[in-house]
């Protein structure tokens, strides 16, 4: 069984859930990954036309849409070798007003730490936009060594919850990739302007986090340096094709091949690398769109910028 469904109730997770563990985790040979897939907005296992299961969570999306690319393939899962592990796709509500479901995001976090708690072994984690949210908010509700390495994608959260997941036994144990993108400036925009923040007023994860951490990497996937250091150490990933686009780091070309060896073969890529191979800053927001402001500009910092 390479992959398992498990739909959340809010906080919650189904009766039952425990056994269910139990009789796949029977099945993984030691060692082998557990990887925890987390979708973002506008899902739900509950809207037939919008179940992440039969979508990017699904070995076999069912649903007819470009955006419908398998995570679980992706990542390696489902081709029938022994040590391939377990996918466990994580359902949740995300439907409704982004209010409604931002809040859902922090409550199905505590749900997903109550997951890991069951599972009982060191996970990886992965999640698009809100699903983001739900790992960070996770780590506070975890021991340490809980989570091993974690891949953000189009982060949907602020700075300030990112510092506060860090600052936690969980949090502090945890490698996390933050993967960005200008072509989701807009969006990240847009998100700072709606949402307040459950902490201090800051920025999205998509400037980066902006102070330097020793378990976290930003990664600018469209940016042409961090592009090129991807490139030297195996990982072709083209140039951006399209001005604005909030699903950039699962769809573009390459990505997968970078995600699934940092998930599944993390000693070939050690976040130590990663961190001192790729730039340390981000183009400033709209730098693409407007590229007078790619040079050097008060919107410009590094990890160890102030947030």
């Amino acid at each position: 069984m390479p992959l398992l469904k498990i739909n959340t109730d809010g906080s919650f997770l189904p009766a039952g859930t425990s056994l269910v563990l139990r009789e796949a985790l029977a099945k993984v040979p030691k060692g082998a990954p557990i990887v925890i897939c987390v979708h973002g907005y506008k899902f739900s296992p509950l809207v037939p036309e919008h179940d992440p299961h039969d979508h990017i969570l699904s070995l076999d999306p069912g649903l007819s849409c470009r955006k419908a690319l398998s995570w679980p393939r992706g990542l390696g899962f489902g081709t029938g070798r022994s040590d391939e592990g377990l996918c466990i796709a994580l359902g949740w509500q995300a439907r409704g007003s982004i209010w409604k479901a931002y809040s859902e995001a922090r409550a199905t976090g505590e749900a997903l730490a109550r997951l890991i708690w069951k599972l009982d072994r060191p996970v990886h984690v992965m999640g698009h936009s809100l699903g983001a949210r739900v790992i960070l908010s996770a780590l506070p509700h975890l021991p340490e060594g809980a989570v091993q390495r974690a891949i953000l994608l189009s982060a949907a959260e602020f700075r300030s919850t990112a510092e506060h997941a860090l600052d936690s036994a969980a949090g502090r144990t945890a490698e996390v990739l933050n993967v960005t993108s200008r072509e989701n400036d807009l969006f990240d925009a847009l998100f700072e302007m709606a949402l307040v923040p459950d902490h201090a007023p800051s920025r999205s994860l998509g400037a980066g986090l902006g102070q330097s951490h020793r378990g976290w990497c930003d990664i600018q996937i469209d940016g042409a340096a961090t592009r090129a250091t991807l490139a030297r150490l195996g990982y072709d990933i083209p140039a951006a094709d399209k001005k604005i686009c909030h699903w950039s780091p699962y769809l573009r070309a390459g990505v997968f091949e970078f995600y699934r060896t940092a998930l599944r073969h993390p000693e070939r890529l050690p976040l130590g690398l990663l961190q001192e191979a790729l730039p340390a800053t981000h183009a400033p927001r709209f730098s693409h769109l407007l590229p007078a402001f790619s040079r050097a500009s008060p919107l410009s910092f590094s990890r160890k910028a102030s947030s």
